[in-house]
């Protein structure tokens, strides 16, 4: 039997030894997305902290003659294709979450198609960054790489929440009954996480951290564009009192109450980050560890109003 004639045969077998139900391989692909979604943000924070981000002064490659970084380009040269390399192995990931869920891909349309996503934007993620250094790391190519970022947090939120039955068409997590205003409260908590991540980035573009000593800056003005952004961070501080609130009065329990308590425990901690950070001359490590923190939010934001959406009203 030839080669060809043997090819399908052995398609056959692989494909009838992939999952035909969601199981803890899918779930776990699922987790190992969202954590990596996770790090590259704080690996992205990494290089613009440490002014790396022309360690590789090109793009595609790291250099003009190599694929890779250099000996002679020092720790900025390996920080930057350190991140580079970080979304190789999340399109792996991706890809890998794409043949498990195969047999899958009708009946659970729903991850097949964030997972798709989640691999499509990866390409995207990459163009956008070679942009970013092409263009001498201009603030605003810079911000719309770490906003893509973000979004690939909340679909990842998603698909976590889908794939252990959380939220959901075939949700199998039984959730108390909530309050109808509990949906309109976290979708606007929710909103106004993304609002103050968006105004974030026009702050962090008015700053000192570029990525590197010749970027250019935004041209905004620093201290206003940071009141600004505080407005939408308080929002959702009301936001999520008023839903801790709620859950405390009318005795929620489950996961919509540890939910709620992580998203304020979250904000809380964004708060204290971003009033230290401004009274103390924007030191870069609390700088990153605030772009940890907003991938945090986005997610808690994310799972909360995902939860609050799926669960019945009463």
């Amino acid at each position: 039997m030839s080669t060809a004639s043997r090819l399908p045969q052995f398609a056959g077998r692989f494909v009838s030894r992939l999952p035909r139900a969601v199981d803890k391989r899918i779930r776990g692909l699922a987790v190992a997305s969202l954590v990596g979604q996770t790090v590259l943000v704080v690996t992205g924070g990494a290089v613009r902290l440490t002014s790396s981000g022309l360690g590789c002064p090109t793009w595609p490659r790291c250099t003009e003659t190599s694929l890779v970084n250099t000996p002679e380009m020092g720790i900025h040269g390996f920080i930057e294709f350190g991140n580079r390399l970080l979304t190789f192995a999340l399109a792996a990931v991706a890809a890998l979450m794409l043949v498990y869920l195969w047999n899958l891909r009708r009946e659970r349309r729903d991850l097949f198609l964030l997972a798709l996503g989640l691999l499509a934007s990866i390409p995207a993620q990459a163009v956008i960054g070679g942009i970013t250094v092409l263009t001498g790391l201009n603030p605003w190519v810079v911000g719309l790489h770490f906003l893509v970022s973000m979004a690939l947090v909340v679909f990842a939120t998603l698909l976590v929440n889908r794939a252990f039955g959380r939220t959901g068409r075939f949700q199998t997590l039984a959730l108390p009954a909530l309050p109808g205003m509990m949906r309109p409260v976290t979708a606007a908590v929710a909103l106004f996480a993304s609002l103050a991540v968006v105004l974030g980035v026009a702050v962090t573009g008015a700053g000192p951290h570029a990525g590197d000593a010749e970027a250019p800056r935004n041209g905004l003005d620093w201290d206003l564009f940071s009141h600004i952004h505080a407005v939408p961070a308080y929002l959702v501080t009301a936001g999520t009192a008023v839903a801790l609130a709620v859950v405390l009065m009318r005795r929620i329990r489950g996961p919509f109450r540890a939910a709620v308590l992580g998203l304020l425990a979250v904000t809380v901690l964004q708060a204290v980050i971003g009033f230290t950070q401004y009274y103390n001359g924007i030191p870069a490590l609390l700088v990153g560890t605030h772009m940890l923190g907003a991938a945090l939010l986005m997610a808690a934001a994310t799972n909360t109003w995902d939860l609050a959406r799926w669960s019945p009203v009463k």
